[in-house]
């Protein structure tokens, strides 16, 4: 029952209509016993600063940030862990009686999903498709693992990959090249590569039928993940699958994050199952 002793945890996005996390977090929650709540709210890109004071003064415990929101709002912040620092993007805020500290979950949340599939990136050539937020966490995660990368981004803003390629070569001590995302780069980059990762949103619901990627050019010794949790499997996974390559599927990163902001919130141990199967669920759809 919701009093004012009940702890408010949340999103921030626009839009968020579409965010699994409430279901998943309010199940957790009750699941663990906590008096606590968590709701989705849309914040404009105008009101972003009233919505990180209205944080404050409402004493609320922490939230997770989508798009477009993760680089703007590090600036209103006190403090940032430093992968999220590394990385330039937050997507988790937790208030420490009024001291506001980002992390990145996306960024950890991705490694252990890839992890618990046995999958260790240290040493592995990796193509990343999108430049944006996600493609930012995923990029520097994995060459912080040791991976070599080839970022691959529509013409349009191709700038981005250009600027987060060049971020990573003064961090590391890797490989990292930018292209445009067209089909003779992408031909040529995974002939050579062991991991694919789909960091933007094609193939998402309601688009079901897109891929970034035709299946003529994958190949059997591919690892493909695809960020993309709506669908579950996504055509691009279904393709990969298709020819004998290893699928992961978004929602695994999207539990997988929101446990590590659940136990950064509340100093719990996730029930990591119960988040994944309630998402399942609310998707509408059986697991495998």
């Amino acid at each position: 029952m919701i009093s004012a002793t009940t702890r408010v945890c949340g999103l921030i996005g626009d839009p968020v209509e579409h965010s699994m996390s409430p279901v998943m977090h309010n199940a957790a929650f009750k699941d663990v016993g906590l008096d606590y709540i968590y709701l989705p709210f849309r914040v404009k890109k105008e009101r972003l600063g009233q919505a990180i004071s209205g944080m404050r003064a409402l004493n609320i415990r922490g939230l997770n940030v989508t798009i477009p929101h993760k680089v703007d709002v590090i600036p209103l912040l006190d403090e940032l862990e430093p992968l999220a620092k590394e990385i330039g993007a937050v997507n988790t805020i937790v208030n420490d009686d009024g001291t506001l500290k980002g992390d990145n979950t996306d960024a950890t949340g991705f490694l252990k999903a890839l992890q618990e599939k046995g999958i260790e990136p240290a040493a592995k050539k990796a193509v990343i498709l999108g430049a944006g937020g996600a493609s930012k966490a995923i990029s520097f995660i994995l060459a912080r693992q040791g991976s070599s990368l080839v970022i691959l981004n529509r013409p349009l803003e191709f700038n981005w990959a250009v600027q987060l390629a060049k971020r990573l070569k003064q961090s590391f001590q890797i490989g990292v090249t930018a292209q445009e995302l067209n089909e003779a780069n992408l031909r040529e980059a995974l002939s050579q590569a062991n991991i694919l990762v789909n960091a933007t949103s094609v193939g998402m619901s309601p688009d079901r039928d897109e891929t970034p990627v035709s299946q003529r050019l994958l190949n059997p010794r591919l690892v493909v993940f695809d960020i993309v949790y709506n669908p579950l499997k996504t055509r691009l996974l279904r393709e990969a699958e298709g020819v004998g390559a290893q699928t992961i599927g978004g929602l695994e990163m999207l539990v997988w994050q929101g446990t590590l902001a659940f136990e950064m919130w509340t100093g719990h141990r996730a029930p990591r199952a119960l988040m994944k199967e309630t998402a399942i669920k609310a998707l509408g759809r059986d697991e495998d």
